[in-house]
């Protein structure tokens, strides 16, 4: 299983793509926080915060999650080197498992540097540590389960299909109807008196309510949950297809 992790994470940054990938997710979010005017920018709205990072990073995460996670089984499908997959001594569990760590780990990998923004507020601040810190690690947490939400759909959704392309496109459209899909049907007055069950069940309300630096644990089941949906949805498709 850790040799399958290894091979992940170096087929992943042995690309043009992966490096392209990553440097997009941390250039966007800087220019949202330093150089773009308006509110979102830290030097102009004059307050000590990393809001913006959380604010803007689940938007960023859904082409980026996809664009990590689309290979992992479509381009093993494609390349037709799953069958060797199955020669090895790992069960179908420890395959995907393995997998979905590598995924996750790359979008950590990605969201480290970020950290920078967090030591150059820390300083900027008046006086200098005017910052919520208990507050930005629980936004950090609530950032990574988030990630590891979204890390689940792309595996699913890339063992669907050969394509990587197909891939990617579905698991944006999934990962946003699951971010803003269900908050946006719950405003509809035919759901009226579901509202908040409907809310309940997408993304964005446990999110928000973690990146409020609030660890709740409902909202920690849920995203557990979700993930392990996910995982055994893509357990579910690849021993009907016969792959694993």
């Amino acid at each position: 299983m850790l040799a399958l992790f290894k091979k992940e994470i170096s087929s992943f940054l042995n690309s043009l793509i992966g490096y392209i990938v990553i440097l997009v997710f941390l250039l966007s979010i800087s220019l949202f926080m330093w150089v773009f005017p308006g509110d979102a920018n830290v030097l102009d709205n004059g307050y000590s915060s990393l809001d913006t990072l959380f604010v803007i990073a689940p938007w960023v995460f859904l082409f980026l999650v996809p664009a990590i996670t689309m290979r992992s089984f479509a381009e093993e499908r494609r390349l037709g080197t799953i069958e060797l997959l199955i020669t090895k001594p790992l069960s179908s569990m420890q395959i995907i498992g393995a997998k979905y760590l590598a995924g996750f780990s790359l979008v950590l990998f990605s969201v480290l540097p970020t950290l920078v923004f967090f030591v150059s507020i820390y300083f900027l601040g008046s006086p200098v540590g005017n910052i919520d810190i208990g507050g930005t690690w629980g936004s950090y947490i609530g950032l990574l389960f988030l990630a590891a939400a979204f890390v689940s759909i792309g595996i699913f959704c890339s063992s669907l299909t050969s394509n990587q392309i197909i891939a990617f496109i579905f698991s944006i459209c999934l990962c946003f109807t699951f971010y803003i899909g269900f908050q946006t049907l719950s405003t509809l007055a035919l759901f009226s008196n579901w509202d908040s069950l409907i809310m309940g069940l997408g993304i964005q309300d446990h999110y928000l309510s973690m990146s409020r630096g609030v660890l709740d644990t409902r909202d920690v089941l849920y995203f557990l949950s979700l993930v392990g949906l996910f995982i055994w949805m893509t357990r579910t498709v690849l021993n009907r297809k016969s792959i694993l």
